[in-house]
């Protein structure tokens, strides 16, 4: 197996003791190693590839796994652009949970969830964790870590929590059992931003989603990041990661950044993804994601109806002022989400406006007459009627 090489601007520089200027400056050249073999099962590694295989098999069966096919194809693709010659031993398996997370296994299972796809804004930004998770991959990162737990007993914890989760579509919260260290994260933000270099990427967008994740993990509450997000835990200080990649992705200029291609592509999940977010109930990060997506123009009628149903969720004082607002702007494009008048005549109705939350709730019904509600609506329109 080759071993890996960082060729720095201006010479070689070691990862293990680069200072953080040095850290930021950009990879010219990346020898990856050859594919790997399967290891021996004899091995500790040998073992932990079985184990992956196992709870694999147990992922290929889980509810939670997406099952369409364009989409997990060209999720597929981008990891195959970015791990190249690596491409055939890259499986990728996108997975409906609410959260931003992706992990990858050493014998190359990958998870996406879906809380990082409606989070992320391009290909280049999706791109960016997914090279960061290649990086850690191509290093055998989990392997060293495996290989610095010198206690069987608590590598046979490390193993139990494996097998735990894995059949649940989790396998990357026990990933965190690992806890790769911060030099691990470097290598791999390193590792993936040349990654993306190479693919045609605009290295620019890897800063931006972990700054934008910091923004919402900030809003909980006002707490720091790492009491809200374990992520942040094992990764390096949130501004200080962003700030490293700000200036790594000025050594790597050029790129696409490819927000019509993701748009098109992640469009027809959006509805169900953004259910699953305010049903988290952290209405105050769910407040910054989807205002920021409004400000970009992402499906603005149904971030519009989202955000109108956090506030109303929320109700805090001036809350349904602020929903009703996105409700009606929301009702306003040529095809208005059916709820967006559930959301109007609910808040009428409470509010004794009879005439608008008769209108509004019939309108509901006019657009979504199977919607699973109907029966209770029914119920309100025969009191307003009445």
């Amino acid at each position: 197996m080759k071993r890996r090489r960082f060729l720095a601007a201006g010479g070689a520089c070691c990862a293990g003791l680069a200072t953080n200027n040095a850290w930021a400056q950009a990879i010219t050249e990346y020898a990856a190693p050859h594919r790997f073999d399967r290891p021996d099962l004899a091995t500790d590694e040998g073992g932990l590839w079985a184990l992956m295989d196992r709870e694999e098999k147990a992922l290929r069966r889980s509810p939670l796994v997406v099952r369409d096919e364009k989409l997990k194809t060209y999720v597929q693709d981008i990891a195959c652009r970015l791990g190249s010659d690596h491409c055939p031993d890259i499986r990728t398996f996108l997975v409906r949970t609410p959260l931003f997370n992706a992990s990858m296994a050493p014998n190359g299972m990958m998870q996406i969830w879906t809380g990082l796809l409606l989070r992320v804004e391009n290909e280049a930004q999706l791109a960016a964790v997914i090279g960061h998770e290649i990086g850690h991959y191509l290093q055998r990162h989990s392997v060293e870590r495996l290989r610095d737990i010198k206690s069987k007993t608590a590598f046979g914890q490390v193993l139990g929590l494996f097998g735990l989760v894995g059949a649940l579509g989790q396998i990357a919260v026990a990933a965190s059992a690992f806890a790769y260290g911060r030099e691990h994260e470097r290598d791999a933000d390193r590792i993936g931003a040349f990654l993306m270099h190479r693919a045609g990427y605009d290295v620019t967008e890897s800063a931006k989603v972990w700054n934008n994740l910091l923004q919402e993990t900030t809003a909980r509450e006002g707490k720091e990041p790492e009491q809200t997000a374990p992520l942040f835990a094992t990764h390096p200080a949130p501004p200080e990661r962003r700030d490293d990649l700000v200036q790594l992705a000025k050594s790597l200029p050029g790129g696409k950044a490819g927000g019509e291609a993701y748009a098109e592509r992640t469009r027809p999940f959006l509805d169900g993804w953004l259910q699953d977010e305010v049903k988290r109930g952290q209405y105050a990060e769910s407040l910054v994601l989807l205002s920021r997506h409004i400000a970009g123009g992402v499906a603005p009628e149904l971030m519009r109806y989202y955000r109108g149903e956090v506030y109303r969720l929320r109700g805090q004082e001036g809350d349904q002022d602020l929903a009703l607002a996105d409700y009606r702007t929301s009702a306003l494009n040529p095809n208005p989400p059916p709820p967006v008048f559930r959301g109007i005549g609910l808040i009428s109705r409470q509010r004794g406006q009879r005439e608008e939350a008769l209108q509004a709730l019939s309108r509901y019904l006019e657009l979504a007459p199977e919607a699973p509600d109907s029966a209770f609506i029914k119920t309100y329109i025969s009191e307003l009627s009445s």
